[in-house]
C-alpha cells in the first residue's frame, strides 16, 4: 500500500502514521503552489539553489500553514552527503527555519522526543527516511542520497535510538519520494561501495545494464540496511513515487541536470496546548 497522500498538491503525508499518532505531521512537499520562478517551479523549499531568499520564505510560511505548524518552530540543516545526526529540542527551534546560513552545518539527520519542534530535511532525487517510535514518542528524519546511504546512515540513526533505550523492533520506518531504480544508472564506483555495505547479505539491490553501467535501487538499499540494522521488515513502508519519472510533482536534480528545487520532508509533534 502506498504511504504517501495528498494534503493538497503542495504536500504528501504519511496516513496511516497520522492517523494512527495524534499531533504527529509528516511528509514531504511537492513542487506546486509556490511562488518561486523558472527553474524552480514554483514551490521550491531550498535556499541554497539560487533561488530568490524572499520566494523560499513565502514557501515555508505557505507550508506552514497548511500543515498547521510554525515557521519559528522548524529546525533545517546544511547538508552535505554525510552521516551526522542531531537530536534536537525546543531550544533549537528557528535555526536553519527561514535562512540557510544559520542552519546546522554539515548535518544530514534529526530526531527528537519533544513536541512543537518540526525536523526538516530538502531533497531533489536522495532518499527521505522518516522514523518513529510510538511508544517512545520519538521521531527522526535523514537524508540518503547515495553517500549518506552506503555510510549507513539509517542504521546509525537506529544505534542513536538504541543508546535512548529504544529496540530497533520498536522503531517503524518510511521510505519517501526519491529517484527509483530505472532512472538512476551508476557506474562501478558506485556499486563497490554498495558491496562493502551490503557485504553478508544475499539480496542485492542492483543490476547490470552494460558492462561499468548499473540501474541501483537506492530505496531497497536503505531497507536492507535498515534491516541488517534489526528493523522488522513488516516495520519498514517504501513508496512508489519516483522524483525523476513524477516530473509534474517533485524536482528531480539528474532530470533536470542539476539546475531545479528541492523539496522538503518534515516530521514533527505538534504542541497539545495548541
Amino acid at each position: 500500500m502506498e504511504p504517501f497522500a495528498f494534503g493538497n498538491q503542495s504536500y504528501l503525508y504519511i496516513k496511516n502514521w497520522m492517523d494512527q499518532n495524534f499531533g504527529l505531521v509528516a511528509g514531504l512537499t511537492t513542487k506546486l503552489g509556490g511562488s518561486s520562478k523558472e527553474a524552480f517551479d514554483s514551490l521550491n523549499m531550498g535556499f541554497h539553489v539560487g533561488d530568490q531568499k524572499e520566494a523560499v520564505c513565502h514557501n515555508r510560511n505557505k507550508v506552514a500553514g497548511l500543515i498547521q505548524f510554525p515557521l519559528k518552530h522548524w529546525v533545517g540543516a546544511e547538508q552535505t552527503h554525510e552521516t551526522l545526526i542531531r537530536k534536537v529540542t525546543k531550544a533549537d527551534r528557528g535555526v536553519g527555519a527561514d535562512s540557510y546560513h544559520n542552519a546546522f552545518k554539515g548535518t544530514d539527520g534529526f530526531y527528537t522526543d519533544e513536541e512543537g519542534v518540526l525536523l526538516t530535511l530538502c531533497y531533489a532525487d536522495c532518499v527521505p527516511l522518516f522514523f518513529i517510535s510510538p511508544k517512545h514518542r520519538m521521531i527522526g528524519a535523514a537524508h540518503a542520497g547515495w553517500k549518506g546511504t552506503v555510510n549507513e546512515i539509517g542504521r546509525k540513526m537506529i544505534e542513536k535510538w538504541e543508546v535512548e533505550g529504544i529496540l530497533p523492533n520498536q522503531i517503524f520506518v518510511t521510505i519517501g519520494p526519491s529517484i527509483c531504480e530505472k532512472c538512476y544508472i551508476v557506474n562501478d564506483y558506485v556499486i563497490n561501495f554498495v558491496e562493502n555495505t551490503l557485504v553478508d547479505v544475499e539480496e542485492k539491490p542492483y543490476n547490470l545494464i552494460k558492462e561499468g553501467q548499473y540501474t541501483l535501487d537506492l530505496r531497497k538499499l536503505n531497507k536492507l540496511i535498515l534491516q541488517k540494522a534489526g528493523v522488522p521488515p513488516e516495520n519498514i513502508q517504501i513508496t512508489k513515487r519516483c522524483s525523476s519519472c513524477d516530473q509534474f510533482e517533485f524536482y528531480s536534480h539528474r532530470r533536470d541536470q542539476g539546475k531545479t528545487g528541492r523539496m522538503l520532508s518534515y516530521i514533527g509533534w505538534k504542541e497539545t496546548s495548541e
